[in-house]
């Protein structure tokens, strides 16, 4: 009678296991870059910011992108949800704006053979990519209505609930500049977004390519070269990237010296921020980080890969004192200085 095979038996060999990573990490930058490339052809220039909003999407978080009117914004996302063949919905934030004009609402049908039913009518939140024009235009209340879909991904509309397509993203833009009749955004509201983005004007050079695409007959077409499957079997990837203990141990330590009273905070911190990062910033830092390491061709996390996409991923969770503004400190410039002093070694933790 031959025995049964060992557990070692039925697992891949290391050699297999290598090849078949090596063909994950081929797969997902080939297809990442396809949609980059896709991009190009519309979005001109900001190549960093094309590449975080596509890093976010494959971590699967929220977006809260702050430029000035006409950079491009709509733009980008309506190109991006093209690209990889997702449904599309903007929706202009503004002080009248009902909670239910974005998460849909219960209407009276007459139905066909006579008599009235209730129906549910969904919003256009429930879509894949939502772009959440000007944010902090919307009252607090209307504001709140987005918490439970980019927490929960589901909507509650009275006794029912809506399940939002997955995979489902939310892109909200606020302008930096205006703040009369604007309504900055709770803390517990800025937390769910992964990152925070900052889009400037385009370089001199993009000017005349910008106003060509623009002002010409057509736009370039625009194909469909990654679908939704697709992009969730890369989020799977994004999981599948290896962390050790002290990839985990300075991630920490990055959250923790944004957190005043810790003892990675510095001089500056302690002085000028009354709140710092949750732990869900430490997850933004892996997930992000993650695809940053499968761009680079590698299956394992390192310190150089949560450095590069901190400021993003912090910026928007440090509150500020009212002495840090007149002093003239800002976020930016205060990770910049925790990136700094912040041991990449758990041996100087």
């Amino acid at each position: 009678m031959s025995s049964s095979p060992s557990s070692s038996d039925l697992s891949p060999t290391t050699d297999e296991a290598t090849r078949l990573a090596t063909e994950q990490v081929d797969q997902f930058i080939a297809s990442f870059t396809a949609i980059e490339a896709e991009i190009g052809k519309v979005f001109v220039g900001h190549a960093d910011l094309v590449r975080l909003v596509l890093s976010t999407l494959m971590a699967d978080g929220h977006i809260l992108i702050e430029g000035v009117p006409g950079l491009g914004k709509t733009l980008l996302v309506r190109t991006l949800s093209e690209v990889v063949d997702l449904d599309f919905a903007r929706v202009q934030f503004t002080p009248d704006l009902m909670p239910t004009d974005l998460t849909g609402t219960h209407a009276i049908i007459e139905k066909p053979g006579g008599g009235l039913e209730l129906q549910l009518e969904p919003g256009p939140i429930v879509t894949h990519l939502l772009l959440a024009d000007e944010i902090n235009r919307a009252t607090p209340k209307t504001q709140s209505a987005l918490l439970q879909a980019m927490q929960e991904r589901q909507v509650s509309l009275g006794k029912d609930t809506i399940d939002l397509p997955n995979p489902f993203m939310v892109l909200a833009t606020q302008n930096p500049i205006e703040q009369e009749g604007t309504y900055p955004l709770p803390e517990a509201q800025l937390d769910r977004f992964m990152v925070k983005l900052l889009v400037d004007y385009p370089q001199e050079g993009e000017y005349a390519t910008i106003l060509q695409r623009t002002t010409g007959e057509a736009m370039p077409e625009i194909r469909h070269v990654c679908s939704g499957e697709r992009l969730l079997e890369m989020r799977r990837t994004v999981r599948q990237v290896a962390a050790s203990d002290q990839i985990l141990s300075y991630a920490t330590r990055l959250v923790m010296a944004t957190q005043p009273g810790s003892r990675y905070a510095t001089d500056r911190v302690n002085r000028y921020v009354s709140m710092g990062a949750s732990p869900r910033a430490g997850q933004a830092l892996l997930l992000m980080g993650k695809v940053q390491a499968l761009l680079e061709n590698r299956f394992t996390l390192s310190v150089h890969d949560l450095r590069r996409i901190a400021l993003p991923v912090l910026r928007h969770r440090m509150v500020l004192r009212f002495e840090a503004l007149a002093d003239g400190h800002d976020v930016d410039g205060l990770v910049g200085e925790i990136l700094e002093t912040v041991s990449e070694s758990t041996f100087d933790a």
